[in-house]
């Protein structure tokens, strides 16, 4: 979903990083052989999460829906030696494809991160991760956000950020909600808690279908 002209898109995607030829293999290779290839990140997307990492420099990542892996190979560019990243996923057919790219990712690196993949529902296997996170990206099923938040909370250090994406939903958050949509009402609900909750300072940013930055003090 873009919400600015398309020409200036373009122009704001040119005047930006370029993505590394691994993410550009991945996106390739997702548009092939993986139905609702639109969920990826995308470059420009992908670029805003690469720069929050590198200023971050988290120690532990924790990313909350894999599909191919673009946006935790995002992440772990900027994740320093002796780092890890747990992404979570319910959709075992794409673990190996996007296992194949964190492992060739780590080899580039010389193995300095972990990358771990968990199969399974992200709510039962919040609760058992150990230790606690520098930054959380929630990019996951839509009804659950809000449980997701709770979830993660328990286990964030002060200062981590909290990056939650398609918080706009197309548009659909400042539009009448129809009677059959089950994802709007929660994203409404949700915009409102990072807002509100005095843990955090927050802000929306128009990147692509929205993408909220969370700071917890």
């Amino acid at each position: 979903m873009y919400f600015l002209p398309h020409d200036l898109d373009e122009y704001i995607v040119s005047h930006s990083q370029d993505e590394p030829q691994i993410l550009k293999d991945l996106t390739r290779e997702t548009h092939q052989k993986v139905l609702q290839a639109i969920m990826l990140s995308g470059a420009y997307q992908g670029r805003v999460l690469s720069m929050i990492s590198h200023l971050k420099s988290p120690m532990r990542v924790l990313e909350l829906g894999t599909f191919t892996g673009y946006s935790a190979l995002c992440m772990a560019e900027g994740m320093p030696a002796g780092s890890e990243l747990i992404t979570i996923d319910i959709n075992e057919e794409l673990e190996d494809l996007a296992g194949r790219y964190f492992t060739r990712f780590c080899e580039s690196v010389n193995n300095k991160i972990t990358i771990t993949q968990k199969i399974g529902a992200a709510l039962e296997i919040i609760p058992m991760l150990d230790g606690k996170f520098d930054l959380v990206f929630i990019d996951a099923d839509k009804p659950n956000y809000i449980n997701y938040f709770h979830a993660i909370m328990e286990k964030v250090n002060p200062g981590a950020l909290i990056l939650s994406d398609n918080v706009l939903w197309h548009g659909k958050v400042v539009e009448e909600v129809s009677p059959k949509d089950n994802s709007t009402p929660i994203l409404l609900e949700f915009n409102k808690l990072l807002k509100e909750d005095p843990r955090l300072q927050t802000v929306l940013f128009s990147i692509r279908d929205g993408l909220t930055l969370s700071r917890v003090l």
